[in-house]
Formats: structure tokens, sequence, C-alpha cells
């Protein structure tokens, strides 16, 4: 089978290229080793606001939550809102079938449970080992340790954060108009713990220094007295590795790009990388066609113009793996500027200058608060 593109991994980054391609006439194929896509999870699937700028995605899938509180170590909280601003969790596993089913619609061809074994440049091609296929352009979207990157000698993610996360069938326990932020040195030390209301769960996490083990056991009982988790049950699990030391320096060789996390493009600060992953997910796959198709220039040197190289937030990266005492951390998350600054981070922008007791107050008036669907009543549905 000849293609001209194969890309590597059905994730965000490697579907939204897919459909792209796919949408441009190009004859595509996505190789993933999992069963279907959105199986073993590794990813919190949580969504910024501007992630919907880059893909419309089905309400059906997603929950709102307008607003953010960060807890300081001693547990003290502030309220962080912005005027038409959210969040979204989702149903993520559903949300990747929902768009590989998008990419085979546009013409992609997606091969389940084929791992990708290797490959090499033959000519003008690149052909794969253990499967009888070539493609002019080879894309790797597989993840923190991509294997094309090793099979091809590009550059390999070397700084993580080691996440873990549930999800706890246990309804609204946590007020549902914010995502539930922690920072605290010793629980989360280099990033944060969070609990965030899903559509059918709590999702409960936190993530750590790479060398650092998270330790959830801890973390709920920290805050058994804000949600009472003893009233809920884990219904989920997933983990994984999340790149952040910033976009990597060498992400193509002729016939061959990384996308997504494979190319680092996650943010250093705040581990977020899903609306990088679909915003130049399709930017490669949009280059490589031009290329193809209009011998434009080289999809790698109009991507790397594009990706931005988070040099603050690497700075603040710096910082953070330093894990401040919480002592420290009680200090700054009370001083007055710590709001802005938050603001900063979480809205990428100021916050707007509102009455937020009455902004929280139409958010408390709007916000549903019967408890989502068990997991047993969405499969009864």
């Amino acid at each position: 089978m000849n293609f001209d593109v194969v890309i590597v991994g059905a994730s965000f980054a490697g579907l939204a290229a897919a459909r792209t391609a796919a949408s441009r006439g190009l004859s595509v194929a996505v190789l993933d080793s999992k069963r279907e896509p959105g199986a073993r999870l590794r990813t919190t699937g949580i969504l910024v606001r501007e992630t919907l700028d880059e893909i419309d995605i089905p309400h059906r899938l997603t929950r709102r939550v307008p607003g953010a509180r960060l807890y300081a170590p001693n547990l003290r909280s502030i309220d962080l809102v912005s005027p038409g601003y959210a969040f979204f969790t989702t149903r993520t596993a559903e949300l990747l079938r929902w768009m590989a089913q998008q990419a085979k619609e546009a013409g992609a061809l997606l091969l389940v449970s084929t791992p990708f074994r290797g490959a090499w440049r033959e000519g003008g091609v690149i052909r794969l080992a253990d499967i009888d296929i070539t493609a002019r352009f080879l894309i790797g979207a597989d993840g923190a340790r991509s294997h094309v990157a090793r099979a091809f000698g590009l550059s390999e993610n070397r700084h993580f954060l080691t996440g873990l996360e549930v999800e706890l069938d246990g309804g609204d326990t946590a007020d549902p108009r914010f995502l539930h932020c922690f920072v605290d040195s010793r629980l989360a030390p280099g990033y944060i713990a969070w609990a965030a209301p899903g559509p059918d769960t709590i999702q409960l996490g936190l993530a750590v220094r790479h060398g650092d083990k998270p330790d959830l056991s801890a973390f709920l009982a920290r805050t058994e007295p804000l949600f009472g988790w003893s009233r809920t049950r884990i219904v989920g699990r997933r983990s994984g590795l999340i790149p952040c030391g910033g976009p990597l320096k060498n992400i193509a060789a002729p016939g061959v790009l990384l996308v997504g996390d494979a190319a680092g493009w996650v943010s250093p600060m705040t581990g977020g990388g899903i609306r990088l992953a679909l915003r130049y997910g399709r930017r490669a796959a949009a280059f490589i066609a031009d290329h193809l198709k209009g011998c434009g220039p080289a999809p790698e040197v109009l991507l790397t113009r594009e990706v931005p190289r988070f040099l603050t937030k690497r700075m603040l990266r710096f910082m953070l793996d330093r894990a401040p005492p919480n002592v420290l951390l009680n200090l700054a998350l009370a001083a007055p500027p710590a709001r802005r600054i938050a603001e900063h981070i979480y809205f990428h922008r100021r916050g707007a200058d509102v009455d937020r007791d009455l902004y929280l107050r139409l958010l408390d008036a709007e916000t549903p608060r019967q408890p989502p669907l068990r997991l047993a009543e969405k499969r009864e549905q």
C-alpha cells in the first residue's frame, strides 16, 4: 500500500493531521498500536477555551467549567474567573473516537492494533518495517517517547513530569463551577494537583517532577475534609509522562516530521498540549499537502517558524522544578499580586475587572447542581 502520508499515533495531533491531509486530497493512513482510539488514555483531556477555536467538538462530549479555584498548601483558596472564558472537561476516549471517525469520513485509513516497528528511507519514499506500506511523508504523533524520533535520529524529549489521575464516581462532590488546583511542594513538587468536575465523573490527579513518585493517597487524605472523597469510588485510572522541556530542536528528517508530544509541543509551565497538538497537527498536514501538490516550501521550515519557543515559560519551569517551600507558597498566594499572576497563567491574559462575588453568584445560579450520570446509568441509556 502506497500513501502520500502515514501517521503513527491516533493522538490529538495525529488525528487532526489525518483529517486535514485527507480533506486536502492526500491518501492517508493512521497506524496505532491500540485496539481503538481512546484506549489506554494518558491525558486528562481538560481543554482551555482557545482549544475550541481549533476544533468544533460536539457539546455532548464536554462539560463547561467557568473558573478555577487555586489552593495554597494551607488550603486557603482564591477564586479566579474571567467572563467569557471557561475550561472544558471531556469524555476523552469518546472525543478521540469521534476525531477518528471524522478523519475516516475525510478519507483516511485507520489501522488499529498495528504498532510501528521501524522505518527507513528508500529512494523517494519511507518504507515501514513489518508491514507492506510506503509513504511520501511519515508523521510521528506517537507521544512523549516517540519511536519515530528514535528510528530517524531526531530530537527526543528528556524533561518530563509524571502524572497520575483517577476518575471518581461520586456526583458533584467538588464545586462544579471550578477546576480545583492545589499548589503544594510536598504533594506535587514541580507542578500541581487537581480535582475537575467531568461530564460523568470527577477527575482527580497530580503531577510531579520526573524522578518523584505521585502519591495519590496523600492527596486524597489531605483534601478529604474539603470534599469527602471517602463517599466516592475509583472507576478509572490513567498515568503517563508529560514533556516539559519545550519544543524540540530537530523534529524533521527528509520525508519525516514529528508533531504533538513527540515534538515537545507542550507548555513547559502548565503542561498543556492539546491545543498545540490540534493547531500544529493541522498546520503540519496543510504544509505537507501544499508541498506535495504545489511544490511549496519544505513543511518543517514553515512549521518551525510558527511554533512558540516558550522562553519565559521555560524559565518558570526551572523555578517550579526547584519546588519552593510550602511556607513561601502560602505567603506568595496570600499576597495581593497573586491573583493577577494566577489570572494571567490561567486565562492567558489579565482577568477582567469585575465584581467577582456577583459573577460567582450568577455562575452559581446557571450551573446545574445535579450529579452527572453514574457510569451504570450511562450504560443503561
